[in-house]
């Protein structure tokens, strides 16, 4: 796993700052006015900062951005990055200005003279999401060079540390869900995932390998059908966090665990098959929340599940056409080999609910290319059958900036099912791909079982950096299921 990136937190003292090595931020509101570190930084370079404020460029700054000073008069510092930020920020703006200043540090290290300003954690948080890079397979001189690390300087520190705590917790469950989606399959097989899941146990979570005779006696032949043409294993993991009251009915987070998807015998084009590495997002996002959850020791029962396959044709690859029993009982009806993911979840998420009777269910899948087509990179597709828990997803998933959007399910959606042989088909044609994906789901939801499913096709990996990621795996999600475990099933 990626180290996650090493911040310390200490008292504010002004006169370290000449000395300071690396990069050193300091704060100016947007309209120009320096604090006390900044004011230091003036002093130090010259009145420098204070030309910077009152240039013609600056009147354009928004807040979050950072004007930058390359290698200061005045100060050991390569550079002196002016951070600009009001008086009293909004979470959201403090996370974004840490990570502009993350996305510059490099392997620098960076001091930030936060001094009295609000919402440094938030800061903190902002840095350790944006200094992220997955350099595992690099053999360049650069990559063996350690990060540097990062120290913020407040004049109530130990506060600081003790709100940022949590934060970074979610931070690194992030991390490590980038990390899995990055990973190439030759590297992250279905049992090198399961193994790295277990040694999750070592945070506090009871980890449980289901193999393939486990499988077998279920039932779970829809998972089956989707790995039995390749080589790796086909497994489910079982991650459970109790840290609730005994007996409390816990909240369910089923990943689709594809770690390649070539499509089967209905096979993918071959432009842009290797991003089919990040199939396994779903899953990615249910190990990395429940890391998160770990870390900072939430206040709740949850159980993360993830259906590990590898879809791959050979000789004894399910054919289109075939019939398969699921873990419910059900038949289906293999239209579309390459329409896995749902065959995978369904097992798992009836699974879940016959072992665990959770308080409500969440599910999440990398599942279509229709849910790019409507919603685009910007927002994940939402689907529910309870309007309280998909309002309550929704509000974390708005207060952590992750996007999302409420899409419909239908009985009428349904007819496109239909099958001539066996109880539904895994496809329902183009029209309404997603929404007849969800449908697909939503069979293998129980009637008195709160549920969510999370198409994150678009946004779990992206081919532009966003404001806290770079190219590539994002770690969407893990920041939301943790507000929402905190907003609506943590007790005090």
């Amino acid at each position: 796993m990626s180290q996650p990136t090493k911040i310390t937190f200490a008292a504010l003292d002004l006169a370290t700052m000449a000395e300071a090595e690396g990069r050193v931020a300091v704060c100016v509101t947007p309209d120009g006015k320096l604090d006390q570190a900044a004011r230091r930084a003036n002093r130090l370079t010259k009145g420098a900062v204070a030309r910077l404020v009152e240039s013609k460029g600056f009147e354009k700054a928004k807040s979050g951005e950072v004007k930058t000073l390359a290698w200061p008069a005045g100060m050991a510092a390569e550079a002196l990055d002016v951070l600009v930020l009001p008086n009293r920020p909004t979470a959201n703006e403090a996370r974004k200005a840490g990570a502009a200043l993350g996305k510059l540090k490099g392997k620098s290290a960076l001091t930030v003279f936060a001094g009295s300003r609000p919402r440094a954690e938030e800061i903190a948080m902002g840095i350790a999401l944006r200094d992220y890079t997955f350099e595992t397979h690099k053999t360049a001189d650069e990559n063996g060079k350690d990060a540097g690390p990062v120290t913020i300087l407040s004049t109530r520190h130990e506060d600081v540390k003790a709100a940022a705590a949590p934060l970074l917790a979610v931070a690194e469950g992030v991390a490590m869900t980038r990390d899995l989606v990055n990973e190439p399959a030759n590297v992250l097989t279905t049992t090198s995932f399961a193994e790295r899941l277990s040694e999750m146990s070592k945070l506090g979570l009871e980890v449980e390998v289901l193999e393939e005779k486990d499988l077998k006696k279920l039932g779970m032949h829809m998972l089956l059908s989707v790995g039995q043409g390749s080589d790796s294993p086909s497994k489910v993991v079982v991650m459970q966090w109790k840290g609730g009251a005994k007996g409390d009915a816990p909240l369910a987070l089923v990943g689709k665990g594809v770690v390649f998807d070539t499509g089967g015998i209905s096979l993918k084009p071959a432009g842009g098959m290797e991003d089919m590495t990040m199939d396994m997002g779903g899953a990615g996002v249910v190990a990395g929340t429940m890391r998160a959850l770990a870390l900072r020791n939430a206040k709740a029962n949850v159980v993360g599940l993830v259906g590990l396959v590898e879809n791959m044709p050979s000789g004894n690859a399910t054919r289109p056409g075939d019939v398969v029993t699921s873990m419910k009982g059900d038949t289906v009806e293999v239209i579309n080999t390459d329409a896995e993911g749902r065959l995978v979840l369904g097992d798992v998420m009836w699974y879940a609910q016959d072992r665990f009777k959770p308080a409500g269910m969440i599910d999440l899948a990398t599942l279509t290319g229709a849910i790019i087509i409507g919603l685009g990179h910007e927002n994940a597709g939402v689907f529910s059958n309870n309007d309280d828990l998909c309002d309550g997803f929704l509000k974390a998933a708005r207060t952590e900036g992750e996007g999302a959007w409420r899409m419909p399910l239908g009985e009428a959606y349904d007819k496109q099912l239909k099958s001539r042989i066996a109880d539904m088909k895994n496809v329902g044609g183009r029209p309404a791909g997603s929404i007849t994906a969800a449908q697909f789901l939503q069979r293998f939801v129980k009637d008195d079982c709160p549920w969510i499913h999370l198409d994150i096709a678009g946004v779990a990996s992206v081919k532009s950096e966003t404001d806290f990621a770079p190219v590539g795996a994002t770690g969407w999600g893990v920041m939301s299921l943790s507000r929402l475990v905190q907003d609506r099933f943590e007790k005090d």
